[in-house]
Order: structure tokens, then sequence, then C-alpha cells
């Protein structure tokens, strides 16, 4: 996605009609599941999506892992939904256990799947299918998360999470398909019930008066979010450690937004990297690239490979440089247009739900 931004931003003159069409094309659907001209099928559970306006990364994928997390430690039973992007499970709908195969799986799946054993994740396109397949399970979920689910209208939901990236405030702003990565138009964002930010605290608190131009009429709450590194996990069971102790290292991402993984390496290890292999969102590793990030570490004089948590899933197994990825977890951050910092909001949303 990232080769198109160029071309976009060129063409953007030819591009912006279309791109009105097609918000209001999307503007049409949402009000034909709205009035009920369109069906969408209701799960008897409490129904949470977490989903974005944008195509990559705005993290999604650690907002729903902390999302599952308060529910098993609520003591619910939470099961969440996915497409499974770039996923091939063997049937449909598929239950991704610990021992899948990225490939079976998707990333972000597996990811999950492995991070919370006592959650369901289930990957099927048709996710009213999986919530009925659930429903039909001996012990049925009490939640469920529809990963990515902003546009996924075909199920209803309780509560509503949007995650925007600081550009989508700045020059993408209602940048919609094709002349830019926007899904739907800024009105989709009425149907929020909440707004979240992935930025570091002092980038949202900059961003302030474009949050208040574009979101304050919107009357939702804006959180701001942050991955916190606590350090770094050896992947072959080799430990933690707090860094490299100055030795150079090897940067490999598969992600939507691999700049920012670049920047929290920086401010971890006090160094940028030897040198940062970029792959495309949810690369496929394949024995070949695993071969070839070694020798790249070689050539470069790296002694180490750090890659994110969504490419360890992929990457982890023999290899000659030792390989490791962040420690990480949630940090939520200031709030607008609410008083509540964003886990007593969402205590509140689900008592209200």
């Amino acid at each position: 996605m990232r080769q198109l931004v160029p071309l976009q931003d060129a063409l953007s003159p030819l591009l912006r009609p279309p791109g009105r069409l097609y918000a209001a094309l999307m503007r049409l659907r949402r009000r034909a599941y709205a009035g009920g001209a369109l069906r969408a099928h209701r799960a008897p559970w409490l129904t949470v999506s977490v989903g974005n306006i944008c195509w990559g990364g705005t993290g999604k994928t650690p907002l729903t892992d902390w999302i599952v997390d308060w529910a098993l430690k609520a003591g619910r039973r939470p099961a969440v939904l996915t497409r499974g992007y770039k996923a091939s499970p063997p049937q449909l709908p598929y239950l991704v256990g610990a021992d899948a195969t990225p490939r079976e799986a998707g990333d972000e799946p597996l990811l999950l799947a492995r991070a919370h054993p006592g959650a369901r994740v289930v990957v099927d396109p048709r996710r009213p299918r999986a919530a009925l397949a659930l429903a039909q399970a001996p012990d049925p979920p009490d939640m469920l998360v529809l990963d990515d689910g902003f546009q996924h209208l075909a199920m209803a939901r309780d509560i509503d999470l949007v995650l925007l990236r600081p550009a989508d405030l700045v020059a993408d702003w209602d940048r919609v398909l094709p002349a830019g990565p926007w899904r739907e138009g800024h009105t989709a964002l009425e149907a929020a019930h909440a707004l979240l930010i992935k930025c570091p605290p002092d980038e949202f608190r900059a961003l302030a008066p474009l949050i208040r131009r574009h979101l304050e009429p919107l009357r939702k709450p804006v959180f701001n979010f942050s991955l916190a590194v606590r350090g770094l996990v050896r992947l072959d069971g080799g430990g933690t450690a707090r860094g490299f102790g100055g030795e150079p290292y090897l940067l490999v991402t598969g992600v939507g937004e691999p700049d920012q993984v670049a920047a929290t390496a920086r401010a971890l290890l006090g160094a940028p990297p030897a040198h940062h292999l970029r792959y495309d969102d949810h690369h496929a590793y394949t024995p070949a690239d695993r071969d070839f990030i070694d020798a790249e570490a070689r050539r470069r004089g790296a002694a180490h490979v750090l890659c994110t948590a969504k490419d360890a899933v992929k990457l982890a197994g023999a290899g000659a440089i030792p390989l490791w990825t962040f420690d990480t977890t949630l940090a939520f951050g200031e709030a607008l247009f609410t008083d509540q910092a964003f886990p007593l909001w969402w205590e509140a949303a689900v008592a209200r739900a």
C-alpha cells in the first residue's frame, strides 16, 4: 500500500471526484444498515468492534489484545472474530490454536491466540457465520471482539472503537479511496463510540488543535494510546534484555507503520539499526527470507535481528543470528472531550452496554 501514496498525491485532483463518489456510496450503505434495509446479525453477547477508517496500521491488534486481556481478568469468555488477512485456513470458520501456522491463521490471529489461550480466536471473512458457530459450541463465549470491524456492518455491535493515525488528522483527512487511504468519508466517524489515536503523548498534545477542529463536532471522547516498550525478548527462549549493549542490530518489519517501529527501536536502544529491512504489511516470510535476513545481518555486522511481535510469529525458528522482539505493554495517555481515562471510560461503556 505504501507504494500507492506517491501516485495518489500526484493524481489527487483527478482522484478526488471518484473518492467523493465512493464516500457517498459508503454513506448509503451505512444508512441502509441503520434503517434496516440491510440486516445485521445480532449476537446474544456483548459485541465490541475495534476498527479504523483507513488502511494500514493504527494499533488495532494491541488494543484488541488489551480488551481480551481485560475480559479474561474480568472472568469473561471472550472470542475474537477476524477475517484473517492473507490466511489460508483448512476450513471456515477456523478456530485458531496455538499450534496453527501463520499461513493457516494469519499473523495477527495467531499472535492473539498464542497470547491468550483462554480466549477463542476465529478466522472467517463472514463473521456472522463465525458467531453462529460459536453460539452452537458446548461452551459459547459471552463477549465478541470484532477485529477490524468498523466497516463490517453485517455484525451489529454494542461498542464501536475507531482508531486513527496522526496522518489522518493532517494530510490524509477525508481522503477517501482511490484519492487516499480512507475507506469511508469523515461522516462515518459519527458511528464511533470513542476515537483512539496511537502516537507518543507529546505528539497527541501537538495534535490537539487539529483534533478539536475535526473531531470535537462529533461529541465523542478521544483517547491517546501508545506502546510502552519494557525491553526485549529473545525468541529462542534465551531470556530478556534491556538492550544489546551497544552491539549493532538489524531491524526487520512487515507492518503498516515501519517508521514508528524504527523510532521505537532507536529510543529503546539509543542508536538506529545498522540496516532496516522493510517488507510489506503481513508479509509471508519464507525460509529464503530468513536466510537472506541472516546474510544481511552478517553483511552489516549486526549481532542481533530485531522484529515486531507480528513478524516474530512468522520468523521464529532456526536462524544463525539471534532473533529478538519487543516486550511491550499498552499505555493510555491523555484524553479530550471527557474527564475519564480510557480504562475508566471502557468500564463504564461495558456497564452501559
